[in-house]
């Protein structure tokens, strides 16, 4: 995995019957595959390009911030 600090959401999306991988802090950042492990792996590869897209065009890149509702509620 990358060396970021960005949560990521699994889980199944039955409509395009894939696993979905989300980078909620990173708008709009997604990736799919037939296994988590797939739709994890290319996440990875996502939030790469979408880090070094950003530094190209000089955008603001958002520190890590989500938490998942379990661990927010605490």
């Amino acid at each position: 995995m990358g060396n970021h600090r960005y949560h990521l959401n699994v889980f199944w999306y039955p409509d395009d019957d894939c696993w979905i991988a989300d980078v909620p802090d990173l708008r709009p950042c997604s990736a799919h595959g037939a296994t988590p492990a797939e739709a994890l792996a290319e996440a990875e590869v996502a939030i790469a390009l979408w880090l070094e897209t950003a530094r190209e065009r000089n955008f603001v890149i958002p520190e890590p911030r989500y938490r998942s509702a379990i661990y927010a509620a605490g």
